[in-house]
């Protein structure tokens, strides 16, 4: 008699994931947007499809505004392919910000982006300009933006890319120099703006944390490879665990799946001793590429529902509440340093006494 498999339906790892990825340059960015702000028109904010709520960063509704916006997801194909789902996804997606305009782009077609450059060419606000129009673009690390300016470059004006980009986060550190996407006879072209990827200073929910940095938006070595892939065996068993069935058979355990999976792909040490954190971080690459399932992350429906019963913002706290939660935090490690230090040189005087 076979037994059915059941995935966990919790993540039991929580406690340990970090929960801060503010850097210097994700602070000055932000700064220097908002000083920015006046002689922009437009703001792109991008978002993954893979998590279309865990990566709106709620600093960009302090920082930017009421500013003219539109919601641009990118990597739509890497969240589902061209079915019935995907649709239903995307027109839940869009109940997420509904007086805005939204658009979805995929890694593999150029031509994604043309629904964004006919929205910005045929613009009512833009027909009477005789300045050229800025657009800023901003999002989470990783999520995007400089493949997005490229590919609108690309389709808009037929050049080649402007922008490097890269699989890590912290490829852009300052906001770029204005690159044209559109050309017009008169002086109203239109042109954007790269800027650094901006992560929230605090982010209390670890779920979140750990979706982000499996969609690449933190640094791997945040999050220990092992527990990343973990968390992605997780989610994978909650869509399909057959998923893997080339490595294993459904499982839970994520240690013997990747001992497998090292033994077949090459990762081994000498010995033949598996590579369990480079196979971890294989695993996950794997996934990010598209080649472990395509699915969102985020529960939409639940999202949804939280937003109609609460009416108040579905990612984390305000900005206010997250600088008072991280001077607490620096509040309690001071006081545990300077009780550590006490505690040292109590130690030291009591050995001196016995002495």
């Amino acid at each position: 008699m076979t037994i059915k498999f059941i995935p966990r339906s919790v993540f039991p790892h929580y406690d340990s994931i970090p929960r801060s990825y503010f850097l210097g340059h994700h602070r000055a960015g932000l700064e220097k947007m908002k000083s920015m702000l006046s002689r922009i028109d437009y703001v792109i904010e991008c978002r993954d499809f893979r998590v279309p709520v865990t990566s709106i960063n709620p600093m960009f509704e302090e920082a930017l505004g009421d500013k003219q916006r539109l919601i641009v997801y990118t990597k739509r194909d890497l969240g589902g392919g061209a079915d019935a789902v995907t649709r239903k996804n995307k027109e839940l997606i869009r109940k997420l910000d509904h007086k805005t305009s939204a658009f979805f782009t995929t890694s593999t077609s150029a031509e994604s982006v043309s629904p964004i450059l006919r929205h910005l060419k045929t613009d009512k606000s833009a027909s009477h300009r005789v300045a050229a129009c800025r657009v800023m673009v901003v999002g989470m690390p990783n999520i995007g933006k400089s493949s997005l300016i490229n590919t609108l470059r690309n389709q808009g004006v037929h050049k080649a890319k402007a922008l490097r980009t890269g699989e890590h986060p912290g490829v852009t550190r300052k906001i770029g120099t204005p690159i044209k996407i559109i050309e017009r006879a008169d002086e109203s072209s239109v042109y954007v703006l790269d800027t650094p990827g901006v992560f929230v200073p605090y982010m209390p929910d670890a779920e979140r944390m750990l979706k982000l940095a499996l969609c690449g938006c933190v640094k791997d070595t945040i999050i220990p490879p092992v527990t990343l892939a973990d968390c992605l065996l997780y989610f994978i068993n909650l869509h399909d665990p057959h998923i893997y069935e080339k490595w294993s058979e459904p499982t839970n355990e994520v240690m013997p799946l990747l001992t497998r999976f090292a033994h077949q792909v090459g990762l081994l040490k000498k010995g033949a001793i598996p590579n369990i954190e480079q196979a971890a971080i294989n695993f996950v690459q794997k996934w990010r590429s598209g080649d472990l399932g395509k699915f969102i992350l985020d529960d939409l429906q639940a999202e949804l529902r939280t937003l109609r019963d609460e009416g108040a913002r579905i990612v984390g706290p305000s900005p206010t509440q997250m600088r008072k939660t991280i001077a607490r935090e620096r509040l309690n490690k001071q006081k545990g340093r300077l009780q550590a230090s006490e505690d040292a040189e109590l130690r030291t005087i009591s050995s001196s006494e016995r002495r």
